[in-house]
């Protein structure tokens, strides 16, 4: 029993390691070359072919300077507006999302944009408390490893906007027929309004709701200093 105990203590430690070395390397490596797709794109597919509709990802990756600066403040003011200044985690949010999910049957979120990112990118759709903490650990490994510019750069391209519609570039098209780059103000906090629920709400045929997103997160932008990324 003794030798046996060794050996499966040994497979453990082994296991652990190979696990903490393929995910070091898999996050360092999308610290330098961009994600090519996610379980969530892969996912939604084959939702579309089960439903009878074609296989959809439309997504166009643009690099950080590419993307027009309001859809960046927008991203924050919606969804993370202390996302220069914390570590990954924003825990007063998260507090008050328990509080209200206490009280209500519909659950809020309190994910910051890297902890949106690490989910995205690295972990498959769904809610379960072995996701979160795979979730809580890929958001230190990218906070450790990749930079601030890094994971909004990944974020805005990789962020589900819409049946089949993947990141800013794609939604840009889609929605308003110009570049990312071109986005206005309006333009870009009307796309952020949507991401909570991309497949429900449209930026172009707002509900009153999503147009009071809308309109609270313009507001939050002119509230926001300068962001230095």
């Amino acid at each position: 029993m003794k030798g046996l105990g060794k050996l499966i203590w040994r497979i453990v430690k082994l296991t652990l390691i190979l696990f903490i070395g393929i995910t070091m390397f898999w996050v360092i490596m999308y610290r330098f070359i961009n994600p090519p797709v996610t379980w969530l794109m892969l996912t939604r597919g084959f939702e579309q072919k089960a439903a009878g509709k074609p296989w959809k990802i439309d997504k166009h990756w643009r690099d950080f300077d590419d993307i027009a600066d309001p859809m960046k403040r927008a991203a924050v003011a919606a969804e993370d507006q202390l996302f220069l200044d914390h570590f990954g985690f924003d825990f007063k949010a998260m507090e008050r999302a328990i509080d209200k999910n206490s009280h209500s049957h519909k659950l809020i979120g309190g994910s910051t944009i890297s902890q949106q990112t690490a989910k995205n990118v690295f972990l498959w759709p769904g809610r379960s408390y072995i996701r979160k903490g795979f979730e809580a650990y890929f958001t230190l490994l990218i906070e450790v490893f990749w930079s601030k510019r890094r994971i909004m750069e990944v974020y805005l391209n990789e962020i589900e906007m819409g049946d089949g519609i993947y990141g800013v570039e794609a939604a840009a098209q889609t929605y308003y027929h110009k570049d990312a780059f071109d986005l206005n103000r309006q333009q870009s906090a009307a796309i952020a309004s949507i991401f909570p629920d991309p497949l429900k709400w449209s930026p172009t045929d707002p509900t009153d709701y999503v147009r009071h997103r809308q309109y609270l997160i313009m507001k939050n932008m002119r509230r926001l200093g300068p962001m230095d990324f």
